[in-house]
């Protein structure tokens, strides 16, 4: 017994031996070591872009949503509000991606990519953006913030007129990626732990992929916050201000997560099978039928609002400004509604997976977050105990990325103590989704051909 345990440890040493051999090798060559300089430097201007992107992007959310009801003299959006901006949406993203090249960026079904962006596809990215996320889409900014990153990366780089290699393009597009993220994100360590699950590599290849996303996000992340400051203006904030203070854990916490996971695992996954089938109905009449899921979700906050009374923005939009106003006040959500904006919400996210442009956190961090505070009166669950397993399980169900999900939560939450709960979530709400049926395999986007890497990747990415 002890000569193959020796034998098995010697190799295991020497694997471990070649493997930081190699990674010597690879930071050890000026190639390497150029693109991570040029990564330092690239973070500044990408993260300022991306500043004023968010910014302008908040701006017109607050004109349409909040400025241009009160000048025309309501209190709150009627009703019918999300009719006509979810059809100028609709209308806007179709023509992109029927006429444009990239169609405006990747469907937001197939999850979350992080391949280089050629920059010719980014005027298209950016119109679908903004014509998506500020008009209603139920859907937030970080995936396309990922293209801009990444296909500014790419523009700097061509103007420098450097030689460049497939692997120095890979690696500045990682790198532009995790600078414009760390913007939305507000903290480089998630745009690094995002990166590192979604490119899916590992070895001495996550750190040459991670050393250069990390020091762009780092200098970005110092950019960024800095001119916000100086500036003072708003791109949107990812902290919550619970209503009670951080509660300790107790087993009856711990043991309610298991279920709550699983039923978010189960409840998830046919929504986004059933967004995966949408896009390749979208797909098959770009134009009319773009327009038809944005209005069908323009519809769901119409419906959500004649029947509760409340803002048609509780389900139109992202859900990051919602998400907040429901962990400061979350007894101010009857039973009734935290259920209809949990059937409407998660309807209309549905719609704008198959169809519009935009990425999937926000609506997912929302929906969990909505369940944990439905649940919350369940016998020894808490309400704050309940709301970090559910936003935790709804984001690994959806992203299946369970390392940034629970990091992204553990941030979000700004204290370490739901870290259990939260853990305990993300692996079994992962884990559950993993063994559910797969999906319908994503079409291309019109117009773009997506790159072989980023189709192996799509399942790790976000693709149920």
């Amino acid at each position: 017994m002890t000569e193959p345990s020796t034998q098995a440890a010697d190799r295991g040493s020497g694997q471990q031996s070649q493997e930081a051999d190699r990674l010597r090798e690879i930071l050890r060559a000026p190639g390497y070591l150029r693109v991570l300089v040029f990564a330092a430097f690239i973070g500044i201007p990408v993260s300022l872009i991306a500043f004023w992107f968010l910014v302008g992007l908040h701006e017109l959310e607050h004109g349409l949503w909040v400025n241009l009801p009160h000048g025309l003299g309501w209190d709150a959006p009627p009703w019918w509000w999300p009719l006509p901006l979810l059809l100028v949406a609709g209308a806007v993203v179709g023509l992109v991606a029927g006429h444009l090249p990239g169609a405006g960026g990747h469907i937001p079904a197939s999850g979350l990519h992080t391949g280089g962006t050629p920059p010719v596809t980014l005027p298209g990215v950016l119109l679908a953006a903004v014509a998506s996320l500020p008009f209603g889409a139920v859907l937030g900014p970080e995936a396309p913030l990922i293209a801009l990153g990444g296909g500014l990366a790419l523009l700097f780089h061509g103007l420098t007129r450097a030689p460049s290699t497939p692997q120095s393009t890979a690696l500045l597009g990682a790198a532009g990626a995790a600078a414009a993220i760390a913007a939305i994100f507000g903290n480089p360590l998630i745009a690094a732990v995002l990166l590192i699950e979604v490119a899916g590599v590992g070895g001495p290849q996550l750190f040459a992929v991670i050393l250069p996303a990390l020091v762009s996000s780092g200098v970005g992340a110092l950019v960024f916050t800095g001119f916000g400051r100086w500036t003072g203006l708003e791109t949107g904030n990812l902290s919550l201000q619970l209503s009670t203070p951080l509660p300790r854990l107790d087993a009856a916490d711990v043991l309610w997560t298991i279920p709550v996971a699983v039923a978010l695992a189960v409840l998830l996954h046919p929504m986004l099978r059933a967004a995966r089938r949408l896009a390749v109905y979208v797909a098959g009449g770009v134009l009319s039928r773009t327009v038809l899921c944005a209005v069908a979700a323009g519809v769901c906050a119409a419906v959500y609002a004649l029947i509760t009374g409340r803002t048609p923005a509780d389900v139109a939009l992202s859900g990051q400004t919602t998400l907040g106003r429901l962990a400061a006040d979350p007894h101010a959500w009857g039973v009734g509604t935290l259920i209809a904006v949990l059937l409407l919400k998660g309807a209309a996210y549905t719609l704008c997976l198959g169809s519009l442009r935009g990425g999937p956190v926000f609506p997912a961090l929302f929906l969990g977050a909505a369940v944990g505070v439905l649940l919350a009166p369940l016998p020894g669950l808490g309400l704050v105990p309940a709301m970090a397993a559910g936003m935790a399980a709804a984001t690994a169900a959806t992203l299946r990325l369970p390392v940034s999900s629970v990091v992204l939560v553990v941030l979000l939450l700004g204290r370490s103590a739901m870290m259990p709960i939260v853990i305990l979530a993300a692996v079994i709400a992962f884990a559950a989704t993993e063994l559910l049926p797969a999906g319908t395999a994503m079409p291309p986007a019109p117009g773009a051909n997506q790159p072989t890497a980023e189709a192996g990747n799509s399942e790790a990415a976000g693709a149920p």
